[in-house]
């Protein structure tokens, strides 16, 4: 249960290949990368428990870093490559990374983070390295290929929102197991997937997010060959999986519907009958969508709805989801309730708050770093063990979930969650807006856009200008995916007289008259 072993089995067996080089890279390979960089954080200072992060695009060198962490005892942040130089540093300060590792292909905002990140113990640059970074490969290669004296797991430290609209790192204690200690992810990718060292797991999604990054490193833990494409392209996920041969792959919506776009000699010339297992999560999938795609590749298609907190997970194959269209399925770990503002449980069919509910309730949980409010919301009133993404939904009588809204007016676009509080935290400085509420509106390919709804200080500002302004203020100071790609105006936005924002009023102009707020 871990690339050392296999690197002693099955040397030459390629851990991954990058799907537009066909670069390899084997167990063997792998394991002595992971060694010299875990050998690197050492020789920096770095003990069990600290942290490092990753600023990179999807390339040869990301996995072995996080394998590095992995064996090394410590935390490690994927930093999404989209954001700007200023949100980086926030991630890197906030999360106690003391080593940053970016690439050549991030320059621009990396550069930006040189003067930001004074006090790092390292930082390092894959490909040419520029000023003010170590040039990534021959710091690796400096280093021994031998295990650190004191190997521990480590974890990942991925980013969600937090209650003052800056994201917050989901961190839980690290276990003190050794290296090659199985945990609950590696049971349902062998158990309820199939992945082992005879599976082709196609990863067509970018690294820093926590389902490619937890799933191929579970991929690999077990042996299996991951094909990691730099950026996804419908047809050539199509290729790839004739390719290779793909029996397992993981998506969300939006590459379905892309593939399914495709014109449809282009579409049907590609043998896709090797895949065996297609998991897709992070957002809803369109009811239509989902029956193509099963119409399409057969019963292979498999959902689950989970979090980077990983309080609980809930699933269903094909023919359980063609039995209860929209569902995400039952829990397979936690026990799931439905419950209003209150706390109390809700019957059967009625909307509310998901919680899960842990068995053991004294076992260890996640909590949102350095913001006791957002982890203290996450919890039920009364019951200690119970937790919750904050997500709105319902069950049925046979206890399938079906999810009715977002957690906290939380955006999915394109499988990426987008916040909106810190985009209306910065719109609101503008000395235009009086008033701003930015919400998700429905978008035919990515599911939803992000739209800012705003009340101007001055209503005869309101049009074109004051809104091309305003998106270009959004881009000069956030990551372009956080940006709105329209503006509206209003004369006045709903609020109750304490100041409370009646978002909801305004996500219902757009969305109509749904059973659920969702795509």
């Amino acid at each position: 249960m871990h690339p050392y072993i296999h690197a002693q089995n099955m040397p030459d067996q390629p851990a991954y290949i990058m799907a537009s080089t066909d670069e390899v890279v084997t167990y063997k390979q792998l394991n002595d990368r992971s060694n010299q960089i875990a050998q690197l954080a050492r020789a920096r200072g770095l003990q069990i428990g600290d942290g490092i992060a990753i600023f990179m695009e999807n390339n040869a060198h990301f996995l072995e870093i996080c394998w590095a962490a992995q064996r090394a005892g410590l935390y490690f942040t994927a930093v999404s490559s989209r954001l700007t130089a200023g949100e980086v540093e926030y991630i890197v300060k906030d999360c106690g990374a003391k080593i940053l590792f970016t690439s050549d292909y991030m320059k621009d905002e990396a550069a930006k983070l040189v003067p930001l990140l004074p006090d790092m113990a390292g930082m390092f640059m894959v490909g040419e390295a520029s000023d003010g970074y170590e040039a990534y490969l021959p710091a690796r290669d400096a280093m021994p290929a031998e295990p650190v004296a004191d190997e521990t797991q480590g974890m990942d430290m991925l980013y969600s929102s937090g209650t003052t609209g800056r994201p917050k790192g989901i961190r839980r204690p690290l276990t003190g197991n050794n290296i090659e200690d199985a945990d609950a992810l590696l049971g349902l990718v062998t158990l309820l997937y199939g992945f082992d060292d005879k599976a082709i797991y196609l990863s067509p999604a970018p690294l820093y997010h926590a389902a490619p990054l937890r799933y191929n490193m579970a991929a690999q833990a077990v042996g299996t060959t991951c094909i990691i494409m730099e950026n996804f392209d419908p047809e050539e996920a199509l290729a790839l999986i004739e390719k290779h041969k793909c029996t397992k792959s993981q998506w969300v919506p939006t590459m379905f519907v892309r593939m399914l776009k495709l014109p449809e000699d282009v579409r049907t010339k590609y043998d896709v009958s090797s895949m065996q297992t297609a998991i897709h999560a992070a957002a809803p999938c369109p009811i239509p969508i989902k029956e193509q795609m099963i119409d399409w590749w057969g019963p292979v298609i498999y959902e689950y709805y989970a979090g980077s907190e990983g309080n609980g997970f809930t699933q269903l194959n094909s023919e359980e989801w063609l039995a209860h269209k929209g569902s995400v399925g039952t829990a397979l770990t936690g026990v799931l309730h439905i419950c209003d503002e209150e706390g109390n449980e809700l019957p059967v069919g009625e909307s509310g708050t998901i919680f899960f509910e842990q068995p053991d309730v004294d076992a260890p949980t996640f909590e949102y770093y350095n913001d006791e409010k957002k982890t203290a919301e996450s919890r039920h009133p009364s019951q200690k063990n119970w937790s919750t993404l904050g997500d709105v939904g319902r069950l049925d009588e046979e206890g399938y979930l079906y999810l009715t809204d977002r957690k906290a007016f939380m955006i999915i676009s394109g499988g990426v969650n987008i916040y909106p509080q810190e985009t209306e935290n910065l719109l609101i400085t503008h000395p235009k807006v009086a008033d701003v509420a930015v919400i998700g509106v429905p978008n035919e390919d990515f599911g939803e856009e992000v739209k800012a709804v705003v009340q101007p200080a001055k209503w005869e500002d309101s049009g074109p200008e004051l809104e091309a302004e305003l998106i270009a203020f959004c881009k000069d100071n956030l990551s372009a995916i956080k940006c709105p790609r329209s503006v509206d105006f209003d004369k006045e936005l709903p609020r109750h007289p304490t100041g409370k924002l009646y978002k909801r009023l305004v996500r219902d102009r757009y969305w109509g008259n749904k059973d659920s707020k969702i795509v």
